[in-house]
Parts: C-alpha cells; sequence; structure tokens
C-alpha cells in the first residue's frame, strides 16, 4: 500500500470522530442543564412549601395558597392540611422539559398554628 491509499482510506475519520464528539457533548451539557432546572425547581418547591406554611399557620388559608401557586414552579401540585395544632403544606411538581424521567420535586413544611387561630385555617 502506498502512503497515498493509507491517507485515502482514512479521509473522513477526523469528521465521524468530531461529529460523535459534538455529540457526546451536547447530550452532557443538556442533561447538565437539565439537572440545574431540577434543582431550581427543587429549591421553589421548597420555598413555596414554607411560605405558605408560615401563611397558614397565621389562619391566611387563601394567601397561603397564593403565595405557594406564585412561588412554585408552573403546574405544581399544592396540599394544605390542618392537623391538631400544626399546619404541613406540600407542594410537588415534575421538572420541566421532561428529560430526567423518575425525577419528582417535592418540597414539604410544617409550622405550629398561631394562638389563636382555629384548627382549620381558612
Amino acid at each position: 500500500m502506498t502512503g497515498t491509499a493509507t491517507h485515502e482510506r482514512d479521509r473522513g475519520a477526523v469528521t465521524v470522530e468530531a461529529a460523535i464528539a459534538l455529540t457526546a457533548l451536547t447530550l452532557v451539557f443538556g442533561l447538565l442543564l437539565a439537572g440545574l432546572v431540577a434543582v431550581v425547581g427543587q429549591v421553589r418547591c421548597t420555598d413555596a412549601a414554607g411560605e405558605a406554611a408560615r401563611l397558614a399557620a397565621r389562619g391566611d388559608r387563601t394567601g397561603a395558597e397564593m403565595a405557594a401557586a406564585r412561588i412554585a414552579p408552573v403546574g405544581a401540585r399544592i396540599t394544605i392540611e390542618a392537623t391538631g395544632e400544626e399546619v404541613v403544606v406540600e407542594v410537588a411538581a415534575e421538572p420541566i422539559g421532561g428529560l430526567l424521567p423518575g425525577v419528582h420535586l417535592r418540597g414539604r413544611a410544617y409550622a405550629l398554628l398561631e394562638p389563636g387561630v382555629p384548627d382549620a385555617p381558612g
């Protein structure tokens, strides 16, 4: 085999390797971005649950629902329950983009009812 024949056979190999590397890099970047979005969504769920629990503990259930809906990710499910002397708020959502199947975002907060607030806030 001559040097020219070997060169002709390898022609395009670098292009294929570059395409594979760029595809892998894009996939890794996409997963990192999806992970970052999921972390931000988790923090938003936790913050929304905490704020709603504080407001519900003061007897402002409507304000608690509005605050949680404003802070939580879009499409979040908000549950407020008063049991005995405490209020429990849970905010659950799915990560945006759907790139992380099986990942569920959830924030939960507890607060003691303020003195004079009935057991069922609202």
